[in-house]
């Protein structure tokens, strides 16, 4: 058995030297590979990847042109894994190497995907705020099963790393790739680290970001709520006219006032407004994907030589 440990990297020159002597100490009597992917650091972290790569034999590094993002990278570390089993894991330590082997243990069961779970999430507040919430909407749009928490920490069967890379569009969202591939999942309890330096790399702006590509690339759902939403709006309107009118034959003498006019004028453009704003990014994103938009651009690889 040869087991892929994949490494999204982003600014974690601090770390993920650390991680990969933890990893080589965890994993000495086993085959391992570990693959790197790095997603545009504005660090050192590409020089530190390439020094690791010339210590230890079982180390692969992908140097990517630009920053597309945690899952793009992931996917990029995906296509380049050869191994039976692959793990997905961050850069910044807070999930302890040792735990993999939990997972390790379970995926054998003959799950195809396992994620881990956290009795205490040490992250920060805004983190955890934003986990919840895509917890929230993965389980409306995806209909993800509602006692699975959906976490960057976890292992894949080489049937399912087959079939997810198989998807090419510019915005994949791995756990979206999971859920619509296999429904063989299990999960276990592993520990959490804080985060030992830095700060999250996951701001509100990529926060919208992944929900969007959750939203637009996953699931028509949202094109159905806003068409009953629409439905709402004109039965409302519809109740809305009918009392005006029979409350200006009741009482002729009430003026008619400007004020709801404009309001209900706002109101209706907001809507149409928002209504139109998802559709364009539905368009949108099919656009790209049509017009051949990469998920990632290598410029370097090193490690694969004679491999």
């Amino acid at each position: 058995m040869k087991l892929s440990i994949c490494i999204p990297v982003y600014n974690g020159s601090d770390t993920i030297g650390k991680l990969t002597e933890k990893l080589q100490a965890t994993f000495k009597n086993y085959d391992i590979e570990i693959v790197m992917a790095n997603d545009g650091s504005r660090d050192n972290s590409s020089e530190v990847c390439e020094e690791l790569v010339k210590k230890y034999d079982n180390v692969r590094f992908i140097d990517l042109r630009r920053n597309g993002g945690e899952h793009n990278a992931v996917m990029c570390t995906l296509n380049y894994c050869t191994g039976d089993y692959a793990v997905i894991i961050d850069d910044d330590l807070q999930n302890p190497p040792e735990e993999i082997i939990k997972m390790l243990n379970e995926i054998q069961k003959g799950y195809d995907v396992v994620y881990s779970k956290y009795h205490e999430k040490k992250h920060h507040w805004f983190r955890n705020f934003g986990s919840k919430v895509n917890d929230i909407f993965a389980t409306w749009l995806l209909e993800k099963p509602r006692n699975l928490y959906l976490c960057s920490f976890k292992i894949l069967n080489r049937e399912t790393i087959n079939e997810i890379i198989k998807y090419k569009g510019p915005f994949p969202y791995i756990d979206g790739l999971i859920l619509r591939c296999t429904n063989s999942i299990s999960s276990v309890y592993v520990e959490h680290n804080a985060r030992e330096s830095g700060h999250s790399n996951y701001t509100f702006a990529k926060l919208i970001h992944l929900w969007l590509s959750m939203f637009v690339n996953f699931s028509i759902k949202p094109m159905r709520l806003m068409m009953s939403f629409g439905m709402f709006i004109i039965l409302l309107a519809f109740g809305t006219g009918v009392y005006f009118v029979v409350d200006k034959i009741l009482h002729p003498e009430i003026a008619s006032g400007w004020t709801s006019i404009v309001s209900l004028i706002l109101f209706f453009g907001g809507i149409q407004t928002l209504f139109l704003g998802l559709i364009g990014e539905y368009i949108g994103k099919n656009y790209l994907d049509q017009n051949g938009t990469p998920q990632f651009t290598v410029k370097k690889t090193y490690g694969f030589e004679g491999k």
